[in-house]
This record gives structure tokens, C-alpha cells and sequence, in this order.
């Protein structure tokens, strides 16, 4: 019991000791807390706003065209005697392909130059007897000198019949040589040397195809069409050909073409642009992502997208004054290239964090790696 009882007064006297001295604890522990240095400045990277010229471009997709695209087919019917073209072949305009067994042909022009001759023959022949009743006088009658001038004029019209009959024979012999129409890329040949062809067949023989210069067929939405005539007016517009994923540029071309009316399907309208494709970089049926410049901006306010950020208000940007990092609501009205237009809230010449904003809340004091640098504290050996 006395043990018990040297226990309870124990613990008491301990208590109110503790009681007596509790202001003094935490005056020190305030004290202390007081004295302690202020935590160092979350290191952040900067930027400057800029005021500079900002391009505006239109961003889509399109599909490579051919500028000119020709169905080689025959014109007359016969058996091809030599094919002087290789299949994936650039051929220029006028290049042999194919020949035709020209033999028929050549008769048939043969046949109508003889019927030529022998009419024109019989023409001299009516009117030397055309001459002969005339010089009679009063001994040859009206009618035979009129029924000779009627023979005369039918002999001559033959001769003409006989004329197109030849030029029809020329026409037909020369289809037997078969040239290219364009210059341009050959596809897959469709016939062999000793097959027949006919006129009327709709395989053809193949297919040319022009790429240089090379067409890229894309959209743009309805609501810069007026923008988009308006630059076209002043000059022609460039447009760039993009690999679908936009990382890599395929060629450098000029829009060429706005089509006359606006799909209201989709509310959009097609346009074309030619490029000069000498390095065969756009090839026909390829998609590939085009942008286009549509305008461009004077004394923009321009900042790099990474200083963006994304709030359940809207967006904004941590602008730093006097080394304490302060949030700034923003409005945004172009973005291209890893840099954005602010329409509303910045001026150029103020500093925005681009990097470390994960760290950063308002009223945090920030600086650059190198500020922070020098700022560090000496070690004491």
C-alpha cells in the first residue's frame, strides 16, 4: 500500500511540474521555429514573353494525285509485234511503248494510193475530151459539152474521196506506233508481245502516270475559306507535305487550286496544291498530313506551350515577380511549332516558368538552377 501510494504522489508531482513549465517549452519551441531559415527557392526554368510575327497555318489531311494520269490503249485491232518499254519506266512524251503489226495497214494505204492514181487518170482523160468538144465550136451541142463538165466534176470530187480515203489509210497505219502521250512513270504492263489487242477492249496496255510535277488533294474547314481566298489573292500560298505523324517533311509546294464550292456534308471545302516532286518523295495514292500558311500575325504575344497549364477554370501560366512565382489566367488564340499566341493576360517582356511548375504553388519563391547556385550556402569546414 505505501509503495502504491509513493507511486500516485510520484506521478502527480511529475505532472505538475510538467504543468508549471509547459509556456516555458513552447516559447523556446516558438523561439527556435522563429530562428529557423526560410526554405530555399524551388529552382525553375524561364522565359521570356515575346512580341514577335507568328505564322498561321492551316493543318490537315490529304492524299497524293497524279497530275496527269493516261490509259495507254490501242486504236486499232492487231497483233503487237515489240513492246520498247520496261514496267516502273519514266518515259517522255513521244517515246515509243508499242508496235502493232502494221502489215494490213500498210496495204490498205497502198490500195487507196493506186485508186488515186487511177482516178486521176481518168480525170486527165475526161477533160482532154472536155477541151476537144469545146474547140469543135458549133459542131459539139450545149448537152455534150455539159454532160462533159459534169464528168470532169464527178472525176475531180473521186480524186478528193480518194485523198481522204488515203488520209484515213496514213491515220490507221501510224496507231500502230504507239507512243507516250505524257511524260511520266509506267505501272504494270497488262499485255505481252504476240498478244492481240483490240480497240474496243477497256484493259488497256498501261498506265502512265505523271509525277513531276505531283498534286496533294487536302480540306480545309469552311470557316477559313475567306481567309484562305483572301491570301491566295495576295500572293500564292505555301503549303508543306508531312509524313501522316507530322514529323517529317516530304516536299515544298504552292496551293494552286480552291474548289468551287464547299461540301455541306462535312463543311468543308477541297483544295489542291502541286509540288515539284524532283525527288519523288510524294508518290500517287500516298496520304500525308499538309499545313498550309494562311496568314501571319504582326506584334503577336507569343510564349512556349510548356509554360501552359491546364486548370478547372481554364488555363494560366506562373509568372514570376521579384523572385515569387504568381498565377496568371491566360487566353490562348493560335498554337504552331511548340509555341502559343496569348490574347488576353501577358505583356512581352514578363518571365513565365517553363520548367519545375510541378513544384511550384502560388506565392512559392522560385529560381533558375543558376541563381540557386549562387545563392547556396558556404560548407564550414
Amino acid at each position: 500500500m505505501a509503495v502504491l501510494l509513493a507511486g500516485i504522489l510520484l506521478a502527480g508531482g511529475g505532472g505538475y511540474y510538467a504543468w508549471q513549465h509547459w509556456p516555458v517549452l513552447t516559447a523556446s519551441q516558438n523561439a527556435a521555429r522563429a530562428g529557423a531559415a526560410p526554405p530555399p527557392p524551388v529552382p525553375v526554368t524561364l522565359a521570356t514573353v515575346e512580341k514577335a510575327a507568328f505564322p498561321v497555318y492551316q493543318n490537315g489531311l490529304g492524299t497524293v494525285q497524279a497530275f496527269n494520269t493516261v490509259l495507254v490503249r490501242t486504236r486499232v485491232d492487231g497483233q503487237i509485234e515489240k513492246i520498247a518499254f520496261k514496267e516502273g519506266q519514266m518515259v517522255q512524251a513521244g517515246d515509243l511503248l508499242v508496235q502493232i503489226d502494221a502489215r494490213p495497214f500498210q496495204a490498205a494505204l497502198d490500195q487507196a494510193n493506186a485508186k488515186k492514181a487511177q482516178d486521176e487518170a481518168t480525170l486527165a482523160n475526161t477533160k482532154a475530151d472536155l477541151q476537144r468538144f469545146i474547140s469543135l465550136g458549133k459542131f459539139a451541142t450545149r448537152q455534150q459539152i455539159d454532160t462533159q463538165q459534169t464528168t470532169v466534176n464527178q472525176n475531180t470530187a473521186q480524186l478528193a474521196l480518194d485523198q481522204a480515203a488515203i488520209d484515213n489509210a496514213t491515220t490507221q497505219l501510224s496507231y500502230t506506233i504507239i507512243r507516250a502521250p505524257i511524260t511520266g512513270l509506267t505501272g504494270f504492263r497488262q499485255v505481252d508481245i504476240g498478244n492481240i489487242v483490240n480497240a474496243a477492249a477497256q484493259t488497256g496496255i498501261v498506265t502512265i502516270t505523271q509525277i513531276e510535277p505531283i498534286s496533294v488533294i487536302f480540306t480545309a474547314p469552311e470557316e477559313q475559306l475567306q481567309d484562305i481566298n483572301r491570301a491566295l489573292a495576295a500572293g500564292p500560298l505555301p503549303v508543306i507535305a508531312l509524313s501522316t505523324d507530322g514529323r517529317r517533311k516530304l516536299s515544298e509546294g504552292t496551293l494552286t487550286v480552291v474548289n468551287n464550292q464547299v461540301d455541306a456534308a462535312t463543311g468543308t471545302v477541297r483544295l489542291k496544291a502541286t509540288f515539284a516532286n524532283q525527288d519523288h518523295a510524294l508518290w500517287p495514292g500516298l496520304s500525308v498530313a499538309t499545313r498550309m500558311l494562311v496568314r501571319t500575325l504582326s506584334d503577336a504575344v507569343v510564349i512556349p506551350d510548356d509554360a501552359v497549364q491546364h486548370g478547372p477554370d481554364g488555363l494560366y501560366v506562373y509568372v514570376v515577380e521579384a523572385g515569387k512565382a504568381l498565377r496568371q489566367d491566360i487566353v490562348l488564340s493560335q498554337s504552331a511549332d511548340g509555341r502559343s499566341v496569348v490574347s488576353k493576360g501577358l505583356s512581352a517582356g514578363q518571365q513565365v516558368i517553363k520548367e519545375g511548375q510541378y513544384r511550384v504553388q502560388p506565392g512559392t519563391m522560385v529560381a533558375t538552377p543558376e541563381q540557386a547556385a549562387t545563392n547556396q550556402p558556404e560548407k564550414v569546414d
